[in-house]
């Protein structure tokens, strides 16, 4: 079991690190639309040549029948969900973007009530109560009257999060049948075509621009489309969707320490204790399901 905790971990963190280095890429001139759009493209092709091996190694097994179009129209929120955030971070700081991403907790469950008529439980309302007090220390908006967010960074933020709702509510529910390495290929094959279209990269017209993005394009495909993937459909079935829940809530502290780290963003105190009453706020759903099953 140990085994499988750690790949559930290690692909959180993989999640966490993204938007620092996306930001250090932008300080060497790349574009938001080469930056998702190379990323997600190169995730698509490494996803289906393992799938195609994968399916060489194994001819004989089954595949299940489903609508192909349906897992890539799923994809193609997460695309979406990439590149606003991306663009997020040239407004804000990285450490603050990913507490505005981390509001897909309770969008999920206002969307899954709305949508599918189920309603959260009281302790589902009241996480989603903390996570949003959480986020307004952890954004560090009340001790900054004199340098306010810009309303842009924090809106894309925003609309990040909300896309990444409706990915994780759709995501649940379509193509569960397919073999783990098929879904994931399809859904990057939605999530690079929604990206081509929203914002057209600059490589795919100017291909030597791929001799200075191509390290980018490996790192942020292999950290964001590739590993994380793999680790969660290895790690997920085993460890159960509780403790995933628990353990994926570990984005959020390696997204902010990597800031500090890489980008030397100042986090207070105030900060800090936000970051820690949203995950005490994401872990009370999943710690009292796991109650009830020990129960």
């Amino acid at each position: 079991m140990t085994r499988y905790i750690i790949m559930v971990f290690a692909g959180a963190c993989c999640f966490g690190i993204l938007s620092t280095f996306v930001k250090v890429a932008y300080h060497e001139g790349y574009s938001t639309a080469d930056i998702s759009g190379s990323q997600a493209c190169f995730g698509m092709l490494v996803l289906w040549a393992l799938y195609l091996l994968q399916r060489q190694k194994s001819p004989s097994a089954s595949q299940p029948h489903t609508a192909s179009w349906k897992v890539m129209l799923a994809g193609t929120s997460i695309g979406l969900c990439t590149h606003l955030y991306y663009l997020s971070v040239q407004w804000i700081p990285a450490s603050v973007a990913i507490i505005f991403l981390m509001q897909f907790t309770w969008i999920g469950l206002l969307l899954e009530w709305l949508i599918y008529g189920k309603r959260p439980s009281l302790l589902q309302g009241i996480a989603a109560f903390l996570i949003m007090t959480g986020t307004i220390m952890a954004s560090g908006m009340s001790i900054r009257h004199h340098m306010a967010l810009p309303v842009k960074g924090v809106l894309l933020a925003i609309a990040a999060a909300t896309v990444y709702g409706i990915y994780i509510v759709a995501s649940g529910r379509i193509g569960n049948e397919l073999p783990a390495l098929k879904k994931s290929a399809l859904i990057m094959t939605g999530s690079t075509a929604a990206i081509f279209l929203v914002a057209t990269p600059g490589f795919l017209f100017m291909p030597k621009l791929l001799s200075g993005l191509v390290k980018w394009t490996i790192f942020l495909g292999l950290f964001g489309t590739i590993i994380p993937p793999l680790l969660f459909s290895a790690g997920i079935p085993k460890t159960g969707v509780i403790l995933s829940a628990l353990l994926m809530t570990v984005e959020l502290p390696v997204a902010v320490i990597t800031a500090r780290l890489v980008l030397h963003e100042h986090i207070s105190l105030l900060q800090w204790s936000g970051v820690v009453l949203m995950l005490f706020a994401m872990a009370l759903p999943p710690l009292q399901q796991l109650a009830a099953k020990r129960q």
